[in-house]
């Protein structure tokens, strides 16, 4: 099997994109593993574009591990770009199973999503048994083998639990991401953000994906962050999530509904034979 795609990134959470509006291409989970596998194309996420009768176009998101994922922040910003591109259109709404998001293409690659509101009762996360999702009281173990409860649970999408902490650089992302992603609490998984507040309009992270392991970046995340940060009192309606690679900024609106503009790479084309 032979076909194009494309490779684009928001601050290097990369994907590789296929345009399937001509319903051409079936990909197995495997050769979806595959095309994300780094030793063969590599990507944090592998995207379908499909024709919809409503909006510009209906997206499918596949984590690296091939399941399919509800949302990706980052993903819908830069097919936002690329549709923009072929119909010169600056509003483009893509449809995803988060429902129907507006994205406005401004200059200089730079795209704002309106991702929508919040979910965060527990049984929306979901969370296997009623909690207190504004604090799970989860134990993660720093470097220094302090112990530290919290954890503060977002669904914007996808799950995403949010712990906030003093000192970021102390707690090592690689080794609570995965732990944390698998516990039973969490029937779906879930991402995971170590978060230190720097000030009430600047939040450093790290992140990591289920199903997609540590990346650069990731919308998602950002959203969930702030909005997390807003919740416990920590951060105000406007916020700069930073990652390593750069800022995504997130607004919240007098609606909760969450906004998040950020850059988006130039467009590549590439081929993938499998």
């Amino acid at each position: 099997m032979e076909f194009k795609a494309f490779k684009m990134d928001g601050l290097g959470n990369d994907f590789v994109i296929i345009d399937n509006r001509q319903k051409i291409i079936n990909l197995t989970k495997d050769q979806i593993i595959k095309i994300c596998d780094r030793n063969f194309i590599g990507c944090d996420q592998l995207i379908f574009i499909e024709s919809s009768k409503s909006t510009d176009a209906n997206l499918k998101f596949f984590n690296s591990d091939g399941g399919e994922s509800g949302a990706c922040g980052n993903g819908t910003r830069c097919i936002a770009k690329l549709i923009s591109n072929e119909t010169k259109n600056e509003t483009v709404i893509l449809t995803t199973l988060n429902g129907d998001l507006k994205s406005q293409i401004l200059e200089n690659n730079i795209v704002t999503t309106e991702i929508g509101n919040a979910k965060i009762e527990w049984n929306e996360i979901p969370l296997s048994k009623k909690s207190d999702t504004k604090n799970l009281n989860i134990k993660i173990i720093d470097v220094n083998d302090k112990e530290y409860f919290g954890g503060t649970a977002v669904n914007v999408g996808n799950p995403h639990v949010v712990f906030f902490v003093n000192k970021i650089e102390n707690f090592n992302i690689e080794k609570i991401g995965p732990q944390v992603e698998n516990y039973n609490i969490f029937p779906e998984k879930c991402n995971v953000t170590i978060a230190k507040i720097v000030d009430k309009n600047l939040i450093k992270v790290k992140v990591w994906e289920r199903g997609a392991g540590l990346t650069k970046a990731c919308g998602t995340a950002a959203c969930a962050t702030a909005f997390a940060g807003k919740l416990n009192n920590l951060t105000e309606n406007r916020t700069d999530i930073e990652f390593q690679t750069g800022k995504l900024s997130i607004f919240i609106d007098d609606k909760d509904s969450i906004h998040m503009k950020g850059p988006v790479s130039e467009i590549k084309k590439i081929e993938i034979k499998l």
